[in-house]
């Protein structure tokens, strides 16, 4: 069974950090893209960052603006998300989501291009 599990979520005063993780399982494709997600109550879901697992190739929202980075680790089927001067906007539902076989050669936030979703960790920034 093909899953996607993430952690890391919870609560942080503004300016700090938090790391986000998520473990593939399952997953038998030679190659994929493999990225974030988040909503906050009362807006749009939008896409933070995503990786592609072979060339480490990756997409950024505009909004992060510098401060998270996204970073792969093969061997594990894991993905890091390291969220630096999170900032109380920066509040929502972060969902790891992966395209499953489907490859581009730039990772895009298009989210009908990621079919497999995990369930989400919340992030919650304090004023």
């Amino acid at each position: 069974e093909v899953q996607l599990q993430a952690s890391g979520g919870g609560l942080v005063e503004a300016g700090g950090s938090l790391t986000l993780s998520c473990t593939a399982s399952g997953f038998t494709f030679d190659d994929y893209v493999i990225g974030w997600f988040r909503q906050a109550p009362g807006k749009e879901r939008e896409g933070v960052a995503f990786i592609t697992k072979s060339t480490g190739v990756t997409y950024y929202g505009d909004f992060v603006k510098g401060r998270f980075t996204i970073s792969r680790d093969n061997a594990r089927n894991t993905i890091y998300l390291q969220m630096n001067n999170l900032q109380p906007e920066d509040t929502a539902v972060y969902t790891c989501a992966s395209s499953g076989s489907e490859t581009t050669p730039a990772p895009t936030d298009r989210l009908s291009f990621y079919s497999i979703r995990g369930h989400g960790t919340l992030v919650t920034v304090s004023s």
